[in-house]
C-alpha cells in the first residue's frame, strides 16, 4: 500500500524561473512542448500520467477502439526534455500571496503557474443522476460505458421477462452535442452491423436509441445547417430524437422527464453539460459560471504570473462575449500562445494578446456521414465531411503508434463492419446494480 507520508515531489532546485503547469490536456501538452528550449523549469502536475485524445472517447465506450490508442504516456511524450519534471499527483490548492502549489505529498514554489486542469462533468447539482448516469469524461469513464453496454446486450440474451429485456435494450442519451450525437451514431451502426451477428437469437429492433436534447436543435454549437442534418444521418440510423427535453431525475432504472414522460432503461449516459475544474485557492471574484477569468493574455484577473488556459479559462472578447468554445483549438492555441509570452516576460519584452483562429468544427454521425462548419461560414456534410473529419482526428493524435492503431482499426471497420474490441475486462458493477454484480461474482467463482 503506497505511503504518502515516505513520498515527496522530489524536484529540484534551480536557479531558473520555475514554471508549474496543473493539467496535461490539449492545452497544458501544447505549452510544454512550446516551452522547449526556453530557459526555464517546467513541471507538470496531473493526476493521470497521460494525455488523451478526448474527442475519440465515445469510441471507447462503444468498442471502437482500445484506451492505449487514444492515449500516450507523458513520459515518452517528453523524454528527452531538459529541465522538464512530470509527477502523478493532484493538486490540493494553490496559494498566490505565497507562490506555492500544495499537492497531498508536499508543496512546490513556483514563479509562473498555469492552470489547465479542463473540465469535469456538470451534473446541476442533481445527485440522484450523478449517482446512477454515466459521464464521458475520462478513460476509465469510458470502459465503463463499455462494460455496461456490453453487459447489458449479454443479459438481455438470457432473460425471459420480455419488459426486462426491454430495459436493458433502451439507451438514452442526455445531451445532443457532438458527443452525444457521435455516441448515438456509433451505437446505432453497432445495432445495425455488429449486434445481430453476436446474438443471433434476439431481436434487435427493440433496441432503442435515445437521444435527449434540453434546446431546440441537435449540435448546438454548431450552425442550424449542420444540426439539421446531423438530425437527418441519426433518424436515418434510428435513433429517436426529443428536443427541447430534459431529465428531471434517474434512479438507475428510470429516466423521468421533466413534463412527467418516463423510459424504463439500465443505461442513461450523460453529456449534458460540463464545468470548470476548479482548484482551491483561486478568488472567488476571478470565477464566473464555472471558469477562471482571464484578461487578453490569459493571466487571471487580479492575480500576478497565475495563468489560465482551455477549457477552463474565460477570456471575454467583443468576438467571443461568452468566452471562446470549450473545444480543442482554442487550448491548444492559448497553449503555444502563453508559451511566446512567458519568453517575452522573461526578456522583459511586451507580450501580445491571444488572437483565436477558428478552424471549424466537425461531428461524425457514423459510417460515411459528418458535419462540418468551415471558416467563411461554409458547411460541408456527408463522405466528405465524413474523410475531412478522419483526417483531422488522425492528425492530432499524439505519437505515431496511436495514428498507425486508430488508422488500422478504422479501415478494418470500413471494410468489415466489425469492432474487435468486445471484451468486458473490467466488468461494472453499480451499488445496487443487480445485473454487474451477478456478473462480478461468476468472475470470482472462475
Amino acid at each position: 500500500m503506497l505511503q504518502f507520508d515516505k513520498l515527496s515531489l522530489n524536484i529540484p532546485d534551480t536557479t531558473k524561473p520555475r514554471v508549474v503547469i496543473i493539467g496535461g490536456g490539449f492545452g497544458g501538452m501544447n505549452l510544454v512542448k512550446a516551452l522547449r528550449g526556453v530557459d526555464v523549469q517546467v513541471v507538470l502536475f496531473d493526476k493521470q500520467n497521460y494525455n488523451g485524445f478526448w474527442p475519440l472517447l465515445y469510441q471507447v465506450g462503444t468498442a471502437g477502439l482500445e484506451p492505449d490508442a487514444i492515449a500516450e504516456p507523458f513520459r515518452k511524450m517528453f523524454d528527452g526534455y531538459k529541465d522538464f519534471f512530470y509527477r502523478m499527483v493532484r493538486v490540493s490548492k494553490i496559494n498566490p500571496e505565497t507562490k506555492i502549489v500544495s499537492t497531498v505529498i508536499g508543496e512546490l514554489h513556483y514563479d509562473y503557474l498555469i492552470i489547465a486542469t479542463g473540465s469535469k462533468t456538470n451534473f446541476f447539482g442533481n445527485e440522484q443522476i450523478q449517482k446512477y448516469a454515466f459521464p464521458l469524461k475520462t478513460i476509465p469513464e469510458a470502459l465503463n460505458i463499455r462494460s455496461q453496454f456490453l453487459q447489458c446486450f449479454e443479459q438481455a440474451s438470457m432473460t425471459t421477462d420480455p419488459e426486462e429485456q426491454q430495459s436493458l435494450l433502451n439507451f438514452v442519451i442526455a445531451g445532443a452535442g457532438p458527443t452525444g450525437v457521435e455516441m448515438a451514431g456509433s451505437l446505432a451502426e453497432m445495432r445495425k452491423y455488429v449486434l445481430p451477428n453476436d446474438y443471433p437469437g434476439m431481436d434487435f429492433s427493440r433496441m432503442n436509441i435515445y437521444v435527449v436534447e434540453g434546446l431546440g436543435k441537435v449540435l448546438p454549437p454548431m450552425s442550424d445547417e449542420s444540426g439539421k442534418r446531423a438530425q437527418r444521418y441519426l433518424e436515418d440510423l434510428g435513433v429517436i430524437i426529443k428536443l427541447n427535453t430534459m431529465v428531471e431525475s434517474y434512479d438507475g432504472e428510470t429516466v423521468t422527464f421533466k413534463g412527467g414522460e418516463q423510459i424504463r432503461t439500465q443505461t442513461l449516459v450523460w453529456g449534458a453539460g460540463v464545468t470548470g475544474a476548479i482548484i482551491d485557492g483561486i478568488p472567488a471574484e476571478a470565477v464566473e459560471k464555472g471558469r477562471i477569468l482571464v484578461d487578453p493574455i490569459n493571466q487571471i484577473q487580479g492575480l500576478t504570473n497565475i495563468f489560465a488556459i482551455g477549457d477552463i479559462a474565460l477570456m471575454k472578447l467583443p468576438d467571443y462575449p461568452r468566452g471562446h468554445p470549450g473545444v480543442a483549438q482554442p487550448a491548444i492555441q492559448q497553449g503555444k500562445h502563453l508559451a511566446k509570452n512567458l519568453s517575452r516576460m522573461l526578456k522583459n519584452e511586451p507580450t501580445k494578446p491571444f488572437d483565436y483562429f477558428d478552424k471549424g468544427s466537425l461531428a461524425i454521425v457514423g459510417r460515411s456521414r459528418a458535419v462540418a462548419d468551415l471558416p467563411g461560414n461554409f458547411h460541408l456534410g456527408g463522405f466528405i465531411a465524413w474523410m475531412a473529419w478522419l483526417f483531422v482526428h488522425i492528425s492530432f493524435l499524439v505519437g505515431f503508434r496511436s495514428k498507425l492503431s486508430v488508422f488500422t482499426n478504422w479501415m478494418y471497420r470500413l471494410f468489415t463492419y466489425q469492432r474487435s474490441t468486445r471484451l468486458i475486462i473490467r466488468p461494472f458493477v453499480r451499488v445496487d446494480d443487480k445485473v454487474g454484480k451477478e456478473i462480478a461474482a461468476q468472475n470470482e467463482i472462475a
